[in-house]
C-alpha cells in the first residue's frame, strides 16, 4: 500500500500488455522475480511459459549454452542437441536475473536477438527465429559499467527501454504490518498452528 510500489504496481499494468523489453532496477531482495512474474501475468503471454535464468548462478562457459542450446558436438560433452532457454520461453516470457554479470560474447549474442528476434544454437549457422520477450533485472548500475567498458553500451539502451526501480523495503514502511500479518498467515499454515494475532 505504500506510495512507492503503487508507482511501480502502475507501471507493470502498463508495460505488461506492451511489447517493450523492461529492465528491474533494485537492491537485491527488493522482489523483482515477483514483479517480472507480474509483467508476465499482465500481458498476452500469460498462457506462454514464464522461464527465470538467474545468470549470475551459471559459469560464464555454460551460461551461453543454457540461453542459446547447442548442437550435438558442439563443445566437448555435448552429446546430444539442447534447447535454449530463449527457445523454452517462446510465446512467453525469458526473465534474466542479473543481467549485468553476463560476459561479451553472451551480451554479443543478446544483442543480435534484441535486433533480429532471432538466435542460433552453439555449433549451429541456422539461424531460429523466436517470439519471446526479455524482462532483465540488476542490481547493478549498468550505465556505470557500460563506462568502465564492461558491458555494452548499445546493448543497455536495446534493454533499457523501459525501466522499473524497485523500492527497497526501507522506503516502504507503510508495507511492514502487511508484509508481517502474511508471512504470520503463511507460516502458521505452513506448519499447523493458529495464526497469532497482532
Amino acid at each position: 500500500k505504500s506510495s512507492a510500489l503503487e508507482k511501480v504496481l502502475e507501471q507493470i499494468q502498463l508495460v505488461g500488455p506492451s511489447k517493450a523489453t523492461v529492465l528491474l532496477t533494485g537492491e537485491t531482495g527488493t522482489g523483482k522475480e515477483l514483479v517480472a512474474q507480474s509483467i508476465h501475468q499482465n500481458s498476452d503471454r500469460s498462457r506462454g511459459p514464464f522461464v527465470p535464468v538467474h545468470c549470475a548462478a551459471l559459469p560464464s562457459n555454460l551460461l551461453e549454452s543454457e540461453l542459446f542450446g547447442h548442437e550435438k558436438g558442439a563443445f566437448t560433452g555435448a552429446s546430444e542437441k539442447r534447447i535454449g532457454r530463449f527457445e523454452s520461453a517462446e510465446g512467453g516470457t525469458l526473465f534474466l536475473d542479473e543481467i549485468g554479470e553476463i560476459d561479451s560474447s553472451t551480451q554479443v549474442k543478446l544483442l543480435r536477438f534484441l535486433e533480429t528476434k532471432s538466435i542460433e544454437r552453439l555449433g549451429s549457422s541456422k539461424t531460429i527465429e523466436i517470439d519471446t520477450r526479455l524482462v532483465c533485472a540488476t542490481n547493478k548500475d549498468l550505465l556505470a559499467l557500460t563506462k568502465k567498458g564492461e558491458f555494452r553500451e548499445d546493448l543497455y539502451y536495446r534493454l533499457n527501454v523501459v525501466t522499473v526501480n524497485l523500492p527497497p523495503l526501507r522506503d516502504r514502511g507503510d508495507d511492514i504490518g502487511l508484509l508481517i500479518e502474511h508471512f504470520l498467515a503463511f507460516f502458521a499454515q505452513e506448519n499447523n498452528f493458529e495464526q497469532p494475532s497482532l
